[in-house]
């Protein structure tokens, strides 16, 4: 199952007529473009079950709605012009969550801790502390380094409270979120695997994903919370 030219060309359109009027007159190009969305899921979906277990069960759960809540925005344009998508890891042993983004020049894989809690954050930077050249390993690691670059995420201004500034890792311990992110072109989004290039792409954040796993199951003694 791939996604179509015609998904992409219903939202770029959409992205020049973010009205009501247009998307109701083109009702019928929104429905075909949802409807192929969550068909590609749930074949997405099938790839992710391989080599993951996840919570999301079918397409049409995992791809967010396309109308936008405006009573807090100042944007008031009706509707998001992508598709966007999320699996959860099942259990608590597995942490870390999948995302998608599907827009005319602005695909991506995207995965990580967006926000993590305070305890998770604090359990985090302690082993980053503990550990850093496991982080380091982690993060220069030629699949990761291949797939996504670098670590992103929004970072502290400052240290956090409780480490020097002149900590070696002082990279890493700035951050509040943990994401990692690969772009995909418009071509390789309507191409006939991509779901397999999508599903590989998040099969290597695998080793980030356990690693954090592991950690914030853990305590400091690495003895199980669960």
């Amino acid at each position: 199952m791939k996604i179509s030219k015609e998904t992409l060309d219903f939202l770029r359109d959409l992205s020049h007529n973010n009205n009501r009027d247009w998307f109701n007159a083109n009702k019928d190009r929104y429905l075909a473009s949802q409807a192929n969305m969550i068909r590609f899921t749930e074949a997405l979906i099938a790839e992710m079950y391989k080599h993951d277990r996840i919570e999301i069960k079918t397409g049409k759960q995992s791809i967010y709605r396309i109308y936008r809540d405006v009573r807090f925005s100042n944007d008031k344009s009706p509707y998001h012009t992508c598709w966007d998508g999320h699996m959860h890891r099942a259990t608590n042993k597995l942490r870390g969550g999948y995302y998608f983004h599907i827009a005319p020049g602005s695909s991506s894989a995207d995965g990580g801790f967006f926000g993590p809690e305070p305890g998770d954050l604090k359990r985090i930077r302690q082993d980053i502390d503990a550990n850093y050249d496991d982080w380091l390993k982690l993060l220069n690691s030629k699949l990761f380094v291949q797939t996504f670059g670098k670590l992103r995420g929004q970072q502290l201004k400052s240290m956090p409270r409780g480490y020097p500034v002149a900590h070696p890792a002082i990279d890493i311990l700035r951050h509040k979120q943990f994401i990692l992110k690969h772009e995909f072109s418009d071509k390789e989004v309507c191409s006939e695997d991509f779901a397999h290039r999508l599903c590989d792409t998040f099969k290597a954040m695998r080793p980030f994903f356990d690693y954090l796993s592991e950690v914030l199951t853990t305590d400091v003694n690495g003895v199980s919370l669960l």
